[in-house]
């Protein structure tokens, strides 16, 4: 099966200190990949580099042809301004853009689209809503209604789930596999190791460095885990060293 992404002694970081070293692999278009690992350990981060807004700092991410709209990416809940004045309607409108461009009007055959895409995450009745009032779950559901109209063929999602109810989650679930059914790839940052083991076939093991990436029965393995702990507290010791010293 041909690449969607690939990475080439990857190295990824901010004001050049490494959140994520020397990552080589690839990911096979149509593959639901978890990424997983302890808390800093460089997850978000790869999804950033993917993307685009983190570049490297060595190494090289293969994108393989795929265009940047052709990738969809899904920040962590927290990162999203839920003030800003907009409301359910146009913000899954926004899964337009990249094709319609900033300026492009929304005709009829869009709005069926808008419509459609709302109705299919279980918030009908809610087009006219203002983000800032919806709760955790139905501004997620909001947000892969969004997803659902960018149509993308690499969907990028930063822990996903976090924080939600289990209907919502359930629910979320059954998206993320039916763009696995579509041969979509599917990459999701993840903390619920029994929800990967479930639901996500492969998984990257990640502690700033790779620790295992494969099934995910042999990935998520107990000597595995333990050796992720391990590194990732003896890159805690060597940063507050290094504060120290500062």
């Amino acid at each position: 099966m041909a690449a969607a992404l690939g990475f080439k002694n990857l190295t990824l970081g901010y004001d050049r200190h490494p959140a994520v070293h020397h990552l080589s692999g690839e990911i096979a278009e149509g593959t639901l990949l978890a990424v997983v690992g302890p808390n800093g350990a460089g997850k978000s981060t790869l999804l950033k580099g993917i993307v685009g807004v983190v570049h490297p700092l060595g190494g090289q991410i293969a994108r393989h042809g795929i265009d940047p709209k052709d990738i969809a990416y899904l920040p962590q809940i927290a990162e999203i301004d839920r003030s800003f004045p907009i409301s359910v309607f146009d913000l899954v409108a926004m899964g337009l853009w990249k094709r319609a461009g900033l300026l492009g009007g929304i005709g009829k055959a869009d709005r069926v689209k808008i419509e459609t895409a709302i109705d299919g995450v279980g918030l009908r009745g809610f087009e006219h809503r203002a983000i800032g009032t919806l709760s955790g779950g139905q501004m997620q559901r909001a947000l892969f209604a969004r997803l659902l109209l960018q149509d993308a063929r690499v969907i990028l999602l930063d822990e996903p789930f976090a924080s939600l109810d289990s209907k919502t989650v359930s629910d979320l679930l059954e998206l993320v596999h039916r763009w696995h059914g579509e041969k979509r790839t599917v990459v999701a940052v993840l903390h619920d190791f029994e929800m990967v083991r479930q639901h996500f076939p492969e998984a990257l093991l990640l502690a700033r460095e790779p620790v295992a990436w494969g099934r995910t029965t042999e990935t998520l393995s107990p000597e595995n885990l333990l050796k992720a702990r391990r590194i990732s507290e003896a890159f805690d010791d060597q940063d507050g060293n290094s504060e120290d010293e500062a």
